[in-house]
């Protein structure tokens, strides 16, 4: 059977099992829990997710609400966004470090997902942060009375580890369980689906490097688990109430390498690589590199490789008992999640979390007064405004910029170097946006359907930076073409042609900055010159092919 047809087979199998009722914000191939044995069981009362706008929780989102839940979602940032996407749901804001947000959020709730930490292994006051906040929800989750919590931790030794990261969400696990509400805990390791972390550097990897150099780390053993199994793992505990207070290991069907599994990968795809032993053993030295060449930050992949130091994989498997179902083989993960690339039918992206403070960061709306700097420019165009916003819309990932796409390039590679999120984080869909998308080392701010869009720069500068896009209705060309007529309109519209303003349409787009460093002044001023050769480019190339 061809890569193609095993993939078609699989998704064919995938559908088969579900009811043709069964859809929420899409249609039912994109819910996977319906051949859960367990019963859905919506009368316990509200569930509470936890990083709802995360990789994760926006999965567990849809599962529980085609099964019948009522559902509380909490987040940090402007609640508008996620309530819009889910209208079924109630939001909620409020932060784990933050006891007296708690209160409102866990008020009334039967069960709490815990999804909360990052994967950034930063400064010890992140750790700190990270088990600061575990004790504070447990302790509000015992003053409201849940009846249990889940949480979703990391494959590894229980108590030795090499990696930071899997101790921190190890000490996580042990302060969420101090507490009198019993916690059920789900160890996985390496998640693979469409927009994992993981997914995403093995195919980057493979799918750019003819030699792959493997570090002597990369020969231990994981047993990856494919995001579809993770979430009914997620949602079958929750239905099953003697998993309560209990502890469980998650994983696939296969055993294997770090090496096996980026050696698979090349298989699956068709893709010829050499895989020669590194002498480099550095994880962050490794990392570095791995960051330049795939979509992630070193900070994310160096969590990730830490975790390959250990052998992770399932001490047991007693989960299969009490929530029985057959788990995904490796491979099987990959080519599903392949073909949920193939069909650009991604839900949510790794990036959707990072950086862990953008849903803080500070609004264009909200800076007072508005930023020092802005540049402007314009274009009149006859197209109408959809077909426009459409070719705005497509900006960035891996259609680029439409031309200079090498300056482009060289920006991200620059901020790269300095460990920023450069311009390789790409896009979760190439055919649709949405308020919160990444876009390169941009996020979608605003987005107004044929009128609008708003991004702000996600890269390193010394201050804040918006891009904004606008189509409006060319009011002065309407006024001229009412105009009475004579020299002084003549002169007039011969003005605008020559200034590329005639048009029944204005096309604009404003790069707008706030500094208030000398630095940040020096910063404007040295890329204002290739601000007018880019912006105005783009322009053309967006009326072009629109």
């Amino acid at each position: 059977m061809t890569e193609d047809n095993e993939s078609r087979s699989l998704e064919k199998d995938s559908l088969a099992s579900l009811p043709a009722s069964q859809s929420v914000n899409g249609d039912a191939r994109d819910l996977f829990c319906a051949d859960l044995p367990s019963r859905p069981a919506p009368e316990l009362g509200t569930i509470l997710v936890t990083g709802a706008t995360g990789y994760i929780g926006g999965r567990l989102i849809r599962e529980l609400l085609a099964r019948g839940y009522s559902l509380r979602l909490m987040v940090r940032g402007e609640p508008e966004i996620t309530a819009e996407l889910w209208p079924e749901a109630e939001v909620v804001v409020a932060d784990a470090l933050d006891k007296d947000s708690l209160r409102g959020a866990l008020r009334g709730v039967y069960a709490a997902y815990y999804l909360i930490h990052s994967l950034l292994l930063g400064p010890e006051e992140f750790e700190k942060a990270d088990i600061r906040a575990a004790a504070n929800f447990r302790d509000i989750a015992e003053e409201e009375g849940l009846s249990r919590i889940i949480y979703l931790g990391g494959l590894g030794e229980t108590h030795i580890s090499h990696s930071r990261h899997l101790r921190n969400r190890m000490a996580v696990a042990r302060e969420l369980r101090a507490g009198n509400v019993p916690v059920t805990v789900l160890r996985a390791g390496i998640i693979i689906g469409s927009g994992s972390a993981s997914y995403e550097i093995i195919h980057s990897l493979v799918s750019t490097l003819r030699v792959l150099p493997v570090p002597r780390w990369a020969r231990n053993l994981c047993q990856p688990i494919g995001i579809r199994d993770v979430l009914k793992y997620l949602v079958g505990v929750l239905e099953t109430p003697v998993t309560k207070a209990q502890s469980f290991d998650i994983g696939g069907l296969d055993v294997l390498s770090y090496e096996a599994m980026l050696r698979s990968f090349a298989r699956v795809i068709g893709r010829k690589a050499v895989f020669i032993p590194s002498p480099i053993s550095s994880i962050g030295l490794n990392a570095y590199i791995a960051s330049l060449i795939t979509p992630l930050p070193d900070q994310i992949i160096s969590c990730l490789m830490e975790g390959l130091r250990d052998e992770v994989i399932c001490g047991n498997e007693e989960i299969r008992k009490f929530v029985p179902f057959k788990p995904l083989s490796y491979k099987e993960a990959v080519v599903r999640a392949l073909t949920r690339e193939q069909q650009d039918r991604i839900h949510t992206r790794w990036s959707d979390a990072y950086p862990p403070s953008h849903e803080l960061a500070m609004k264009l709306h909200e800076v007072k007064p508005k930023p020092r700097y802005l540049a402007s420019y314009a274009l009149g165009t006859n197209k109408d405004a959809s077909s426009l916003f459409e070719s705005i819309s497509a900006v960035g990932g891996k259609s680029g910029w439409f031309n200079s796409n090498w300056l482009w390039r060289v920006r991200g590679v620059i901020d790269q170097l300095f460990f920023g999120v450069g311009i390789a984080r790409g896009r979760r869909s190439q055919s649709r946006l949405a308020v919160n998308d990444v876009i390169d080392f941009w996020r979608v701010e605003d987005l107004i359907p044929d009128t609008r869009l708003l991004l702000r720069a996600e890269m390193k500068l010394p201050g804040k930076a918006w891009l904004e896009f606008n189509i409006m209705e060319n009011e002065s060309s309407a006024d001229e073409g009412s105009a009475a007529g004579g020299v002084g309109f003549s002169s007039k519209n011969a003005e605008r042609r020559r200034a590329g303003l005639d048009g029944e349409r204005l096309l604009t787009v404003a790069a707008w900055f706030d500094t208030k460093t000398i630095l940040g002044h020096a910063y404007w001023y040295a890329f204002l010159p290739f601000h007018n050769f880019i912006f105005k480019d783009l322009l053309v190339q967006i009326e072009r092919m629109s």
